[in-house]
């Protein structure tokens, strides 16, 4: 590499499914004109992140890595965010942005806020794609392309430092959308922290299927693969995120416990006309909301 060329250096910590996407897509578009050093849990996986062109150079040296990045793409299970912030903070250069890929934000933005010193700055990502393999052999170059991308601006961050982050994410052809961060955390809940755990539920309640679990195994087709095709996602990443984003969702659950309540009581009625609108209405209000939404972007 020419390094007289690089116009753009970013650090990605966490070169998994996410960072690595994210990596590879970069490298894609920019070539030579950027840089990106990476920081790995393990040697396997930081051979592998340069091996595949997600990364120049990975080390688990934190201050190599980090020491000359205009910008540092965090990517670890969120609780593992702020304590690594810690780490690298005290080789940042002046006018660092910092950005993340975390699927809650007001509990990093509420812990970092009072760390970050004021030529440091933040700016909350939360990317939303995924696949429901993990690691850098997953990524994907095109992992974010058609997606929604959601960018937090109530941070603080400076008008140029949001400009020279965008100039670089827009190369993902993201669908780059602005919530404030309760905002966002509410949402995220419904849309994506809450199917988790009912996926995970749908598993669950196939291996307490006791004596029948055999026979049901062998029924399983595509509706069951769908439905729970998330449940294989990463569990370090979901334990923390139903830790800092709780609130939200314990009162989604509740929710859903009472729609589950109203279902119950319909069946046990046998009245017919409920169920038959509890669906109707569900699948009328589905195809909407996707017909909108698909004009837009690609929501899977």
């Amino acid at each position: 590499m020419n390094k007289s060329n690089i116009k753009i250096r970013l650090a990605i910590i966490g070169v998994g499914l996410i960072g690595g996407s994210l990596g590879l897509c970069l490298k894609d578009k920019l070539c030579d004109n950027i840089y990106i050093t990476g920081l790995c849990r393990t040697q396997k996986s930081m051979d592998l992140a340069m091996e595949l062109g997600a990364v120049d150079f990975a080390s688990p040296d934190i201050e190599a890595v980090v020491k000359d990045a205009d910008i540092v793409f965090l990517s670890p299970p969120v609780l593992q965010i702020v304590p690594m912030v810690q780490k690298i903070l005290p080789y940042l250069k002046s006018g660092t942005i910092l950005t993340d890929a975390g699927s809650t934000k007001q509990y990093i933005w509420e812990h970092l806020q009072e760390i970050l010193p004021p030529d440091i700055y933040y700016i909350a990502g939360h990317p939303m794609t995924g696949r429901e393999l993990s690691g850098v052999a997953a990524a994907k170059k095109d992992l974010f392309k058609g997606k929604a991308y959601v960018i937090v601006e109530d941070t603080g961050a400076p008008k140029e430092a949001h400009e020279k982050l965008m100039s670089i994410l827009r190369l993902t052809e993201a669908n780059f959308t602005t919530l404030d961060i309760a905002k966002h955390d509410r949402c995220a809940s419904i849309i994506s922290h809450v199917p988790h755990v009912t996926a995970a539920a749908l598993v669950t309640l196939l291996n307490r299927a006791g004596g029948d679990l055999e026979s049901c195994i062998k029924l399983i087709g595509g509706g069951f693969k769908d439905t729970t095709r998330i449940a294989s996602s990463n569990a370090d990443m979901w334990a923390d995120i139903c830790m800092t984003n709780g609130k939200a969702i314990a009162a989604n659950l509740r929710d859903m416990q009472a729609i589950f309540d109203e279902v119950i009581g319909a069946i046990e009625r046998d009245d017919r006309q409920a169920i038959h609108d509890y669906f109707a209405a569900s699948k009328t209000r589905r195809d909407s909301i996707l017909e909108a939404v698909e004009k837009k972007f690609d929501p899977n």
